[in-house]
């Protein structure tokens, strides 16, 4: 079992930029693949970035247009989200996932734990 849980959402104006954390507890979190979903009101969940657990390669959602950045502390239990030039349409609750294998998923079956998120909200 791999537990995690989500930080570092708020309240932003448009054009700023918010760091989300997720602090893993459990088995051992460097040998998951750690992912970052969103779902905004009325909409399903999707996902956003994601960073392996061999190699640390990452692959981004083409919503992310180079805004984002994807990282983690393997030491520290510890995944991020940087997020900058917020958007209004970033809006949403923020969930990490851990899942096995190295192989950077993007569908939510592909991911076994899943935190229970955090709220961005991004205001015009």
């Amino acid at each position: 079992q791999v537990q995690l849980v989500e930080s570092g959402g708020g309240l932003v104006q448009a054009g700023a930029s918010l760091r989300l954390s997720c602090a893993a507890s459990g088995r051992t979190f460097s040998r998951y693949t750690m992912g970052w979903f969103r779902q905004a009101p009325d909409k399903e969940r999707e996902f956003v970035a994601g960073i392996s657990w061999s190699d640390s390669r990452t692959y981004y959602a083409d919503l992310t247009a180079g805004r984002f950045t994807v990282s983690r502390d393997n030491a520290k239990n510890t995944g991020h989200l940087q997020m900058n030039s917020l958007k209004p349409d970033d809006t949403a609750v923020y969930y990490c996932a851990a899942r096995t294998g190295s192989a950077l998923e993007t569908t939510e079956n592909a991911y076994t734990y899943w935190g229970r998120g955090t709220q961005v909200t991004v205001s015009s």
